[in-house]
């Protein structure tokens, strides 16, 4: 089983199968770890796909590719039957062409079950019934609606692409009426380290049932055959890869004795300063707003000798599984990257963070937006669908 299973935090970089590749630019990552589902619907392979979000692997795809990605708020679905990473931090939630897309689907999975002790019994709404037509929107739809822009994430860093892409989105809410203001979170910086430690250390604990000996793949070859602990080392080594394998050493180095209160317990403390400055900016602001990621989409292989970079690439989707709120990547608009013939334009995407079980509004408004700025049309196809496209018309032609 584990010898052909992809590993959650190592699926874009395995050889062992193909790598998916982003539909607008097959030589870049389509983000992880559900780049796998944001590509095929970015393809116009599928209408809708599921993806898992434990630190922004929803989001940085739909950025990456160009859809819509949902991380609900913590609980609002079910984690039973996903393999779990960081059980504090998952959330399963749709990735899709449209806003409304998102909320049907979120519609069908959402609610309580009795096989996840954390999936919450908060009352679910039909997510679509706040979202109105466009032919029913004015100039002034949004108004009153207060818009937070979190400082924190629009400064040194961010690509000029990611941030005049959403810039204009900002710009394009205020024209519909929403009060627009920088709001500073001064701890911000401080949840991707803390990310770090928790994520890492539930991991190693998560992944230590794959051992060979419940389930899943057991190396049987040589020693292995006979020696217990060397057939559990022989079967870690033969069914993680190298990431996953870096990440479970870092967490099980943060979870041993002499080392929990300084940095597990540490990193929780952080955790609840984290929450508690996301609530306060809430309860003055309908949504906060940011870059869903620093840069567009990059190559294949740019970051695989630099894992700390890659790391960082998840500063701005990170504080919100922190604080379990929701949060919802569309698109706003385009990078041009390269130049002369290597030039490509890839899209950008903002994030927009709601109150806790705030799906239903924040939904409203990102559908507010997508109908009006209309940023993905016809004419704006990845380079696969492009390339499909013409194909059909020349057999057709001929």
């Amino acid at each position: 089983m584990l010898k052909s299973h992809l590993n959650p935090c190592n699926c874009m970089l395995v050889l062992r199968l193909q790598v998916t590749r982003n539909p607008w630019d097959p030589s870049r990552v389509p983000g992880g770890s559900s780049g796998g589902s944001a590509a095929a619907v970015a393809a116009r392979q599928a209408a809708a796909a599921l993806g898992s979000d434990t630190g922004g692997s929803i989001r940085q795809p739909a950025h990456f590719c160009g859809v819509v990605g949902l991380k609900p708020s913590y609980g609002r679905v079910s984690r039973y039957g996903l393999v779990a990473y960081g059980s504090s931090l998952d959330c399963i939630g749709p990735l899709t062409h449209s806003v409304e897309d998102a909320a049907l689907l979120l519609n069908v999975i959402s609610g309580a079950d009795s096989m996840d002790a954390t999936c919450s019994k908060e009352q679910v709404p039909d997510f679509t019934s706040g979202l109105i037509a466009a032919e029913q929107l004015d100039s002034s739809c949004l108004q009153g609606v207060r818009v937070g822009v979190i400082k924190q994430t629009m400064g040194e860093g961010v690509s000029a692409g990611v941030a005049a892409a959403v810039n204009g989105a900002l710009q394009h809410l205020q024209q519909l009426g929403a009060q627009v203001k920088e709001v500073s979170l001064p701890t911000f910086h401080l949840g991707l380290p803390a990310y770090y430690v928790l994520a890492l250390s539930e991991a190693s604990s998560n992944l230590s049932r794959y051992d060979g000996v419940r389930y899943g793949l057991r190396a049987k070859d040589g020693a292995a055959a006979n020696d217990l602990r060397k057939m559990y080392a022989a079967t870690r080594g033969e069914g993680f890869g190298p990431e996953v394998k870096r990440r479970i050493l870092m967490g099980t180095y943060a979870l041993s004795a002499g080392y929990y209160d300084a940095y597990y317990k540490r990193a929780q403390q952080v955790r609840t300063l984290v929450q508690q400055e996301m609530q306060a900016a809430l309860h003055k602001y309908d949504v906060l707003v940011c870059p869903a990621a620093p840069t567009p989409a990059y190559g294949l292989g740019d970051k695989i000798s630099d894992p700390l970079a890659m790391y960082k690439g998840d500063l701005m989707t990170i504080n919100l599984n922190l604080s379990g709120l929701p949060a919802v990547v569309i698109p706003c608009g385009f990078s041009q990257e390269g130049s002369g013939d290597a030039a490509v334009k890839l899209p950008v995407g903002v994030q927009l963070v709601g109150k806790m079980f705030g799906e239903q509004q924040l939904l409203r408004i990102a559908h507010i937006y997508e109908q009006t700025a209309s940023v993905m049309t016809q004419s704006t196809q990845p380079q696969v669908v492009a390339a499909a496209s013409q194909q059909q018309q020349l057999v057709a032609a001929t």
